[in-house]
């Protein structure tokens, strides 16, 4: 059975370094990143404009003749230990706010298990900084590190439950 794999990550505004936590689809079948127009607004995000729109394409290969990609928003994603900068297209009519997909999942080379919707960052580029950057003031930052301190702890007690048996 097929399942949707999420991640929770963190999305800084660079204008403003105010940061946010939200649940990001991974999608090996979008080959972009992207963001809902909707949620870009009601979270103020600097919307950048393109010099020419794309068009985006419906999954089985054909142009969407409805919705173009006219904005990126730039942002830095934070995800357990691992930080980057990045452009995501923005574009309405989203049912996620942010889809991560196959340009992002190929650069991180990332361990999911798509049964239990585990993912490690096992493989991540030299740029990718794998230290925790915390800004002060940022609460969903630091409640994202406890959450992640929180699964691992969990995750340590099921392998030594684990070992047990």
């Amino acid at each position: 059975m097929l399942r949707e794999v999420t991640v929770k990550i963190g999305l800084e505004r660079i204008d403003m370094q105010e940061g946010i936590t939200v649940e990001a689809l991974l999608d090996s079948s979008a080959t972009g990143l992207v963001m809902s127009s909707e949620f870009a607004k009601k979270q103020g995000f600097k919307l950048k404009k393109l010099e020419r729109p794309m068009q985006m394409r419906n999954v089985d290969g054909s142009f969407n003749k409805e919705r173009l990609i006219e904005n990126t928003v730039e942002v830095n994603i934070y995800y357990k230990r691992h930080i980057e900068r990045t452009e995501i297209d923005v574009i309405g009519g989203q049912k996620w706010m942010v889809i991560l997909g196959m340009p992002w999942l190929a650069r991180h080379n990332s361990e999911i298990d798509w049964r239990t919707g585990e993912v490690k960052m096992m493989r991540c580029p030299e740029e990718c900084g794998k230290q925790w950057r915390p800004v002060q003031g940022k609460s969903g930052w630091e409640k994202q590190k406890e959450e992640e301190a929180k699964e691992e702890a969990e995750r340590k007690r099921e392998e030594k439950d684990k070992r047990k048996k």
